[in-house]
């Protein structure tokens, strides 16, 4: 397990109702969403019934230069993907979206979420007969969409048959060859919105950022529950499943994964950091010449706790825009370097001062630790932590890549203990009860802070469950 978060994924998917640059705009979607996944990415293009994707590992920018993108080409749908992932490998194999070819038709599907079921699922398809070639739960999606549609007339009618059997986080974005269905969880335990460009496309991510970066106004999100239909009739909507469970958004995402100026269930994300901030000064006052935050996701808790306190706001960190989440050096198996690298105080903001840092949370411990010592070796006279999240105390099975408790520095430290092991002079985080707060009027998992899952869960389930028997690709 990583020492810091990972992203879980971003879902792209655009339907014309006539031939348009459709690889285009995908591609542009996926830029928006790279935030949510920089392991590896893809592109289907459905032209006409006929398929044409390519994916690999690496950033939308490196897997998709110019010249690669042309032989996408045009199209009336497609649908793209950006991965980090939560479960299986990181490898070439375990790219999306997932392409099925098959009796029933082709089907090419994108997810962001994570099964709580995939094992068991993947158990039962095997048995009947079905060969996988990935290890990741989204292509346990596709078999059982793809199993659905044997007795059900349409692709959302196998969608809302199979939404019956998976089980877990899931935000879907897919095609068949005339038609986009979007579908999300009965939870919504991730986000979808859908939007509408000026041409009359119609545009489904997974941060209405995403909408904005296409050309796209957004319209508004999908409902947990619903399932969204994009055809030559224009878009309807399936709400069989809507309300048949508690609304519980993954609270982290207004938190860290989703960008600021993105809007989630009605909120906007800025505003949901800042509020965290100001909680964080009525929670863990202290006495403090400037308050910083940690780039990206902690600059917007730290203006609200400055705005709460009084303290003045300052940017205390410079960050290297060209080193990706996943940047190692040649050779270095330290993380020292790659903290240096990535983020460097500003010296004339910090020295001799008392600093307030703002950071998103704190894992095992080592990332925090490394960025107090930065500002130590910048001169800071003291440095109070405040994280804008509550300990994690418990792993996530919805997709955020927290799949062990025992890697977790608070569930063997105290605060005080985790203070002294990162040398802060002191350290505060968000309650529960206000990390619970700051979305709309509704409710949100917490089960990585409280242990209170809103869904069953298996006695075992890790990112690898699925590796067993693999082959990996590359």
């Amino acid at each position: 397990m990583s020492t810091e978060l990972h992203e879980e994924c971003g879902v792209f998917g655009i339907y014309s109702p006539v031939q348009t640059d459709a690889a285009s705009a995908v591609w542009l979607g996926l830029f928006a969403l790279q935030h949510r996944g920089q392991e590896s990415c893809g592109i289907v293009v459905n032209d006409g019934g006929v398929f044409r994707s390519h994916k690999d590992v690496g950033l939308v920018s490196e897997v998709f230069p110019k010249a690669r993108l042309d032989r996408l080409g045009r199209g009336q749908i497609a649908v793209g993907h950006v991965r980090y992932g939560t479960t299986g490998a990181s490898s070439r194999m375990n790219c999306q979206p997932v392409e099925v070819h098959h009796m029933t038709g082709a089907l090419a599907l994108a997810h962001n979420g994570n099964l709580t079921n995939s094992a068991a699922l993947r158990r039962r398809l095997e048995m009947s007969g079905a060969i996988f070639h990935m290890t990741s739960d989204t292509e346990t999606i596709a078999y059982t969409i793809t199993g659905e549609r044997l007795g059900h007339p349409t692709l959302e009618d196998a969608v809302l048959a199979a939404m019956d059997v998976i089980d877990g986080a899931y935000s879907l974005v897919m095609m068949d060859k005339e038609r986009m269905v979007a579908a999300r969880d009965p939870h919504g335990f991730r986000p979808l919105c859908y939007g509408r460009r000026p041409d009359g496309a119609y545009i489904v991510a997974s941060e209405s950022c995403a909408l904005s970066a296409a050309g796209a106004e957004m319209l508004r999100d999908v409902l947990p529950g619903e399932i969204l239909v994009f055809d030559q009739t224009g878009v309807r909507s399936v709400k069989t499943r809507c309300q048949s469970a508690p609304k519980t958004l993954c609270v982290f995402e207004y938190i860290y994964f989703a960008r600021p100026d993105s809007v989630i269930d009605g909120m906007p994300v800025s505003e949901a950091r800042l509020r965290a901030g100001r909680f964080l000064a009525q929670e863990h006052p202290v006495g403090a010449d400037v308050v910083i935050g940690v780039p990206d996701s902690g600059l917007e808790a730290a203006l609200g706790y400055s705005q709460a306190s009084g303290i003045p706001y300052e940017t205390g960190f410079v960050k290297n825009k060209y080193i990706g989440r996943t940047f190692i050096s040649p050779g270095q198996s330290s993380r020292e370097d790659k903290v240096r690298i990535k983020l460097n105080p500003i010296g004339s903001v910090v020295r001799g001062k008392r600093v307030v840092m703002i950071d998103d949370s704190i894992v095992r411990g080592t990332t925090c630790g490394r960025i107090v010592r930065l500002l130590r070796e910048a001169g800071a006279a003291e440095v109070h932590v405040r994280i804008s999240s509550p300990p994690f105390l418990h792993p996530c099975f919805y997709g955020t890549d927290v799949d062990s408790g025992d890697h977790l520095v608070a569930r063997s430290h105290t605060v005080g203990e985790i203070a002294a092991i990162i040398g802060a002079d002191s350290l505060g985080y968000l309650s529960l009860e206000n990390a619970a707060r700051l979305g709309c009027d509704r409710t949100y998992c917490t089960a990585c802070f409280s242990g209170a899952y809103p869904t069953d869960i298996p006695e075992a389930i890790s990112k690898d469950c699925l590796e067993e028997g693999a082959t990996t690709l590359d």
